[in-house]
Parts: C-alpha cells; sequence; structure tokens
C-alpha cells in the first residue's frame, strides 16, 4: 500500500492549521529582515508579517529552497518507510527551488540506488504561486486519506495547476516595483491617475489583464472577468492580505455571482506579501 507524503513550501500559503490536519510537510522559505532571519509560515503570522513590512524601513528580502534541503528532505522520507513523495513547487519562472529540487532528486538516486524501485519523488512545477497551488496538495492529501492512487493524485495536482487562474490587485504598488519579482506591476504605469492593474499569471509569466479606474471599480470588474472564463460549479478560492475591506467585498459579490461558497479564504504569506504587497485581494478559480 502507498504511503504518500505531500510536500510543497511556504509559499504555497496553506494555512499552518490546515497541513497539520493533513499531514502535509512544507519547507519554509527563509525571509531576511533587518538583521532577522525569519522562517516563511512558521515564525509570524501573515497578520504579524504585514505589520512588521509597515513599520520596516527596508523590504525584506527572501532566498531559494537550496538543493541540499531538498536532499536532506528526500534522505528523511525514505527512511521513514513512505514509498512516494509528491513536491509541488513555487513557479519555476520566479525561483529557483523547482530545479533545485529536481537535481537534488537525480543525487539522491545516485546515492540510493536501492530506493530507484521502492520509493517514487514526484516533482510537479505550477507556474504560479499562493493557494493556487497550495489547494490542490491539501486537495491531493484528502484524495489519499481516501484512497486514490498515487498516479490519481499525480494528474489531479497536475491538471488543476494547468488550468488554475488568478486575478488579484495590488492595491500598492511599492513592493512590486522594488522586488522587481512581480514584472508586469513593477512596469505598471498609472498609479498617478488613480488606475489599478488587475493581473494574473500565464505560464509562469506576470501580465497585467486590464487597468480600473478606482478602487470602487475592482471588484466588479474581476468579477466580470471571473464570470467569463470559470468553469461553473468548481472551487473558488479568495486570498486576502491587509485590505479586509475589499476581501469581504469580493467575497459576498461571488457568493451571489456563483451561487456557492468560496472553497477557502486565505491570507497570503511573507514571501508574497514581499513581492506583491500586502494590500491586495485576489480570486482563484479554474478556467473552463
Amino acid at each position: 500500500m502507498a504511503k504518500i507524503l505531500f510536500l510543497t513550501d511556504s509559499a504555497a500559503d496553506i494555512p499552518k492549521s490546515l497541513r497539520e490536519e493533513l499531514g502535509i510537510r512544507v519547507m519554509p522559505f527563509p525571509i531576511a529582515m533587518g538583521e532577522r532571519e525569519l522562517r516563511d509560515g512558521e515564525d509570524f503570522t501573515p497578520q504579524e508579517f504585514y505589520q512588521a513590512l509597515a513599520e520596516e524601513p527596508k523590504i525584506p528580502t527572501h532566498a531559494q529552497l537550496t538543493t541540499y534541503q531538498f536532499q536532506q528532505c528526500y534522505e528523511e522520507t525514505w527512511k521513514a518507510g513512505y514509498t512516494d513523495l509528491i513536491y509541488t513547487s513555487i513557479n519555476s519562472e520566479g525561483s529557483a527551488t523547482y530545479q533545485n529540487a529536481v537535481q537534488a532528486r537525480g543525487e539522491f538516486f545516485e546515492d540510493h540506488p536501492e530506493a530507484r524501485d521502492a520509493f517514487s519523488i514526484r516533482v510537479i512545477d505550477s507556474h504560479t504561486y499562493t493557494m493556487c497551488y497550495g489547494y490542490p496538495v491539501a486537495e491531493g492529501a484528502r484524495m489519499a486519506a481516501a484512497g486514490a492512487s498515487v498516479e490519481e493524485i499525480a494528474a489531479y495536482i497536475q491538471d488543476w495547476v494547468d488550468h488554475v487562474r488568478v486575478l488579484f490587485v495590488p492595491f500598492d504598488l511599492k513592493f512590486a516595483k522594488k522586488s522587481g519579482r512581480v514584472s508586469a506591476a513593477a512596469a505598471f504605469v498609472g498609479e498617478a491617475l488613480g488606475l489599478k492593474p488587475i493581473m494574473t499569471f500565464e505560464n509562469g509569466a506576470s501580465k497585467v489583464v486590464t487597468k480600473v479606474r478606482g478602487e470602487k471599480n475592482v471588484i466588479p470588474t474581476i468579477l466580470e472577468l471571473a464570470q467569463k472564463e470559470r468553469e461553473p460549479g468548481t472551487p473558488y478560492l479568495i486570498i486576502r492580505a491587509a485590505r479586509p475591506d475589499q476581501a469581504e467585498l469580493l467575497t459576498e459579490s461571488c457568493r451571489q455571482a456563483f451561487g456557492q461558497e468560496p472553497a477557502m479564504d486565505c491570507f497570503i504569506g511573507g514571501v508574497i506579501a514581499i513581492n506583491a504587497g500586502p494590500n491586495l485581494v485576489g480570486l482563484i478559480y479554474r478556467k473552463k
């Protein structure tokens, strides 16, 4: 019988209570904030991090997860008697973490040829961020508990990340412009005119879908876009940060428009907040 470890990284933003409930292992990205090094998702709550960002004169930085860290994880998992490990990774376009996980897999099997026929390591590039890939990892863990096969679960996760869409609005582009990792936001002009970008990721790259004038038009425009391309009846998720007013408005608007509750409503973590800023709201759904 398969014994599966579900592995992801902290940019997936799976709430701590949920990953503990489902036995999901999360590797935390290291964040340098002033003289301190913090572990994303471990050493602070999202709300504490938003407050720290507001008070910190210099925007924090974060590093990738290393090949050595993955080698250690694979070793521990193999020794613990698991037959399978499924790692769903942060977007390879924005981090070398995915490539490091793949490299570590090759090195692990070089060191442990006896594991080749008894231990499987699958590495899935999400090409995206936050709960766009955290959600299918959690669902995969639920599928495993219900008796689904490793192949079914891996296919589900891959299919979800292949069809997922996020629409999000950073109300303040200070962080995106300074970090430079969300390139479309960094290049956006129009803030002085009161324009807000509605953004997404396509094939791993950030993209401005459209722009709206004034905050009052943000949620109606997100909803209009989503209604055109969302697969009806499928789960949707709300992502939020330090703008509860906009998150609540989006949630209620989606309830009315879609006729169903959000599958999850989650806060973005430290890595996402550093790069997109804490003043955002977003909607995740499956495309037709």
